[in-house]
């Protein structure tokens, strides 16, 4: 991959870690970039994720399907890392789809090129580590936004937090998100 030092990954990836100049080459070099579409979907629900993924434009919707309504759990917006954790480490079927909210420049790691890395390059198996723990870490928060967050309150943390998500996410996909029906939306808003 020419130019790499003018992404936003390659901001992110320096963020995270130390690494020389080899190992940045040798890691942009498994990356496959793919532009994706309004309402492609990079993963789908019942296939096993093989891949990490990271948003350099656009954003991506994340959802599960239960009994033919799709429930939206996420949205990762630019200069973010993704994946299903679960079933990329346990090789299950995936049970959410990752679609993308709009025109999108996603960078994928394939799982299997990473972890051939890690025994080539102790710098990018130090990045993968990192990575794994800012996962979860933004999981844990996500977790705890529903856990401990009455749906006002939730509101207002994306409000503080995440504003981004609710000028370009449409009010049907945020009610979903936050549990709500539209109309409960509708009213918080309006407090």
């Amino acid at each position: 991959m020419k130019d790499y030092k003018k992404t936003l990954l390659y901001k992110k990836i320096i963020d995270l870690t130390d690494m020389t100049e080899l190992s940045l080459d040798k890691l942009f070099n498994v990356i496959t970039i793919k532009q994706i579409k309004k309402h492609e979907n990079i993963l789908n629900q019942g296939i096993i994720c093989r891949n990490i993924f990271f948003v350099e434009n656009g954003y991506l919707r994340i959802y599960t399907d239960k009994d033919g309504k799709e429930i939206n759990t996420d949205f990762i917006f630019e200069n973010s890392f993704t994946t299903n954790l679960k079933s990329l480490r346990l090789a299950i079927p995936s049970d959410t789809t990752f679609q993308a909210g709009e025109l999108s420049t996603i960078y994928e790691f394939d799982k299997d090129i990473l972890l051939a890395l890690y025994k080539e390059s102790p710098e990018i198996e130090s990045f993968g580590r990192k990575l794994l723990e800012q996962l979860l870490i933004a999981q844990e928060e996500h977790a705890n936004l529903f856990k401990i967050f009455k749906p006002e309150e939730r509101y207002k943390y994306l409000q503080t937090n995440k504003p981004e998500l609710l000028q370009r996410v449409s009010l049907s996909q945020i009610s979903s998100y936050l549990g709500v029906a539209r109309e409960t939306l509708s009213r918080i808003r309006k407090k």
